[in-house]
């Protein structure tokens, strides 16, 4: 994906300029969106590592927690940064092995259906990210309604859109995260623990075998 989005940056920089970006920071913002992917790419096979654990139990048992993906995560993306918070949002939720629906910033979404091309043309399988536009206070009740979508992102500061997601969710028990205050372009806009907001924990207890041996049991 990094490298699809790479082969069409100038396409990308002027997409962002056409949507009321300097080139500068347009040109920064399309770099930054290539990095995070690569960031992200490089913890897909060493989270699990990192926040997966052996248990000590008092029983002679084996206990292990690892992290597995929550399911279908339904995101509204930050409507401001339309191609780097896009991709900030969505990155982590696919390294961890989710898939996700996501809304893209409603009045800047030229950049994300140009990145629904490049997610096309890279190895991504079908149906991992499904890209819609459309207006946040519409759709945010349908994200949380539906029971087929087990986490929901919003990424917004819009108070009555947020009491409304809270109070859906606690009909179906459907986990939500506000990331209304993150700066995007910073260093706290990248970090694994976006990738285990959308992990839920399986803890599994195996029984300890004792094998009689020439050096006693095990």
């Amino acid at each position: 994906m990094a490298e699809m989005l790479e082969g069409r940056k100038a396409q990308f920089i002027y997409e962002l300029v056409q949507q009321d970006s300097t080139k500068a920071k347009a040109e920064k913002e399309v770099n930054l969106a290539i990095d995070r992917l690569i960031y992200y790419a490089g913890w897909c096979d060493k989270f699990q590592q990192l926040f997966s654990a052996v248990n000590p139990v008092a029983s002679s048992h084996f206990n292990f927690s690892v992290p597995e993906p929550t399911g279908v995560v339904a995101i509204i993306a930050p409507q401001s940064d339309s191609l780097l918070g896009l991709v900030s949002v969505v990155a982590p939720v696919i390294a961890g092995g989710n898939t996700c629906v996501v809304l893209a910033a409603e009045t800047k979404p030229l950049c994300a259906v140009t990145f629904a091309e490049v997610l096309n043309s890279s190895d991504l399988p079908g149906g991992v990210v499904n890209i819609l536009t459309g207006k946040p206070s519409e759709l945010a009740s349908w994200f949380v309604d539906h029971m087929d979508v087990n986490a929901t992102i919003y990424c917004e500061n819009n108070s009555d859109t947020q009491k409304t997601m809270r109070e859906k969710s606690a009909t179906n028990l459907k986990r939500i995260f506000f990331y209304n205050n993150v700066n995007w372009y910073s260093e706290e806009g990248q970090s694994p623990y976006f990738i285990m907001d959308t992990q839920e924990i399986k803890t599994t207890w195996h029984p300890v075998e004792n094998i009689a041996g020439a050096g006693g049991g095990y």
